[in-house]
């Protein structure tokens, strides 16, 4: 019985092909677990301020703060898979026309694009919100690290997109085709 032993290029790929896979579940468990806490939050707010009337006092800086972690945090692996809501009315014309490809490349480029100024902003007014002191009413965690994980989530989403535009103009046979 002979054995096969894999070289280091093959433990490079493979370490490679973990840490993606770790990369787009990390942001779906998050997002799900802020989804249940908030799930759960809201159910006992409104039994405690329902029958005893007694609401849960930081309830609307938890709704806050969960929201912005499940929306932003999941928002570059929808985009690097592709998965955003769009209006399929011009695919036909892209489709016969054989310029899909060109309309996805210049899509993912523009939104990439444009979502740096976003970014650039939310980190100024963190940094403002910093220098103020800006505190959450109840729970007093800092306004700014809200907007610290905001911008660079949308950073990371510009650059993703940034990558899946050129992947479409420089490597199109290895981006899957969206709508097919």
């Amino acid at each position: 019985m002979v054995r096969l032993r894999a070289g280091p290029s093959a433990s490079k790929g493979s370490l490679v092909s973990h840490f993606l896979k770790l990369a787009v579940r990390l942001p779906a468990v998050l997002a799900s677990l802020a989804l249940f806490v908030l799930m759960v939050m809201t159910f006992c707010d409104v039994v405690l301020r329902s029958v005893f009337n007694a609401p849960i006092e930081v309830a609307a800086d938890m709704t806050r703060l969960l929201m912005a972690i499940m929306v932003f945090s999941v928002l570059p692996v929808v985009s690097a898979q592709g998965g955003h809501i769009s209006v399929d009315l011009l695919d036909g014309f892209f489709k016969r026309n054989h310029l899909a490809r060109w309309r996805d490349a210049f899509t993912n480029l523009f939104c990439g694009v444009i979502l740096i100024w976003p970014a650039i902003r939310v980190f100024v007014l963190a940094e403002r919100s910093r220098s103020y002191g800006d505190v959450m009413e109840y729970l007093g965690v800092s306004l700014h690290y809200v907007g610290w994980f905001i911008a660079a989530v949308t950073a990371v989403t510009s650059v993703v997109l940034i990558v899946r535009g050129l992947g479409y103009l420089f490597a199109p046979k290895l981006m899957s085709a969206p709508h097919a």
